[in-house]
């Protein structure tokens, strides 16, 4: 065997024939004036061949010169024609390609275009050598040489990736039908080159799970068009990752339109009895009974709000802390909700207890959803003043959407009855306020009434504590001062 045929050999290209290889080495060696031999030529040559591959998609970054690998195809994009700077006219086609470690949208150009669209079909493996950039919908390859491959093979399944399971990081020109479990108000903010954008949110579930859907700009307004229980389609999505999860973003190409398909989710959840304390789960069942919302100062002067529900599933029931929006939720005594991405918390008298904060998605589900349909009795009773609501200055409650406690201190502020004439000498009652007067008694206000206290404790003007004791004649006679 000549040097030529063991460096071809070694390179393993299947892309390029030994005939092909021969002839690169001879061209070589002249284009060198004799500098180098045969075999120094070839190695060159092999490691021009070679420049560039990478194990699998995931392996492909933006900012890398030139990457070569092997994918499947998936989908097929529409030809665009668009005008370049120069005045003539151009045409791209995006195919979605996939190999064992991820997928990957790649831009094929002109007459590379216009083949793709008559030519490729899902389920063909292409040979593809391209340069990596961070395209409008996330990591893209600009494609250079595409050749299909009909004796390689990649494990990779092209079926139905409408579902909800099948979305993966990098994906483009998703379609997707789901039902609205919840969704959010539209926020502004100010883009670097001055501009005004705007984003909102809203989760959508199917029966193979759930995803938060971003919608920026003209789409944002999309979010409070829409009412939970609504069927839509995605179209012309995106996905990305955020916080380790996985998010469908809708741009100005994409639109979420009603439909009047059924589309059905049930939720995964985690038994109640079996939650621990700093987890994160889900959970769902009937709703026991409901606290009226409270309002709060933070300590950034904003106003915040928080509601206490009380959730209950054939092995157990919880305390459900609803914040911000989720308070004005439209939730009573017998509605079966679906509690997600819920953090376990550390309540009152050590029972645990679940805060729904901004990364949560509290939802109506339709009746029979849960297993714990029909099992459980509602209660029509005074509102509940201890867990997350009644202490909301403490640091478990402060950590309840993974804010700090600027986000949500200070957010008792209306522990009391609403009724202080219900409130019988001798009741154990808790009331957290601002210390608005030291000394014998001390006097706490809460910004709506203000409670004279009785105890040993010191305390400093300004500052926020929870009292818990009884009530004699509307004076607290505190127990416990924190």
């Amino acid at each position: 065997m000549s040097d030529i045929e063991e460096v071809y050999e070694d390179l393993d290209a299947e892309d390029v024939s030994l005939e092909e290889f021969e002839e690169a080495v001879e061209a070589k060696v002249e284009q060198m004036g004799g500098l180098a031999d045969e075999e120094t030529a070839a190695m060159l040559l092999a490691h021009e061949l070679t420049e560039g591959e990478v194990e699998g998609i995931a392996d492909i970054e933006p900012g890398m010169e030139e990457v070569k690998f092997l994918a499947k195809v998936l989908s097929i994009g529409e030809v665009r024609t668009f005008e370049r700077d120069e005045g003539e006219d151009g045409q791209v086609c995006n195919i979605e390609v996939a190999d064992e470690t991820g997928r990957v949208r790649v831009a094929l150009w002109d007459e590379d275009a216009a083949a793709a669209a008559e030519e490729l079909e899902a389920g063909q493996v292409l040979r593809i050598s391209g340069r990596p950039n961070e395209g409008y919908n996330g990591l893209e390859v600009s494609a250079d040489r595409v050749e299909g491959d009909a004796e390689a093979t990649v494990d990779v399944d092209v079926g139905d990736d409408s579902a909800i399971e099948a979305l993966t990081i990098g994906q483009s020109d998703v379609n997707l039908l789901g039902r609205v479990l919840s969704t959010d108000t539209v926020r502004t903010f100010d883009r670097d080159d001055g501009s005004e954008g705007r984003v909102s949110n809203l989760t959508l579930g199917d029966e193979t799970g759930r995803v938060r859907v971003t919608l920026w700009d003209d789409q944002a307004t999309r979010a409070e068009e829409l009412e939970p229980g609504t069927t839509v389609e995605v179209i012309d999505g995106y996905v990305r990752e955020r916080d380790g999860s996985l998010e469908l973003h809708v741009g100005d190409r994409g639109a979420v339109e009603e439909t009047d398909d059924d589309v059905q989710y049930v939720p995964e959840t985690t038994d109640i009895a079996d939650v621990e304390m700093d987890e994160t789960v889900d959970i769902a069942g009937v709703v026991r009974s409901a606290d009226p919302k409270r309002t709060f100062d933070r300590d950034d002067g904003s106003e915040g709000q928080v509601r206490n529900i009380r959730v209950q599933d054939e092995t157990g029931d919880i305390r459900v802390a609803l914040w911000g929006d989720k308070a004005d939720l439209d939730i009573a005594p017998g509605d079966e909700v679906s509690c997600t991405d819920v953090e376990i918390q550390d309540g009152w008298q050590d029972d645990l207890e679940a805060s729904a904060g901004w990364q949560s998605t509290v939802s109506l589900l339709e009746d029979g959803a849960t297993a714990a349909s029909g099992a459980v009795e509602t209660e029509e009773q005074e509102p509940d003043e201890t867990g997350l609501g009644a202490f909301a200055g403490d640091s478990d409650a402060e950590s309840e959407s993974g804010s700090s406690s600027s986000t949500e201190s200070g957010a008792d502020a209306d522990s009391t009855t609403d009724d202080d004439s219900a409130v019988t000498a001798g009741d154990t009652v808790e009331f957290t306020g601002t210390v608005v007067q030291t000394g014998d008694p001390v006097m706490l206000d809460n910004g709506e009434e203000a409670r004279t206290v009785v105890t040993s404790e010191e305390v400093r003007l300004g500052q926020e504590v929870t009292v818990r004791g009884s009530d004699e004649d509307g004076t607290i006679h505190a127990d416990e001062l924190f």
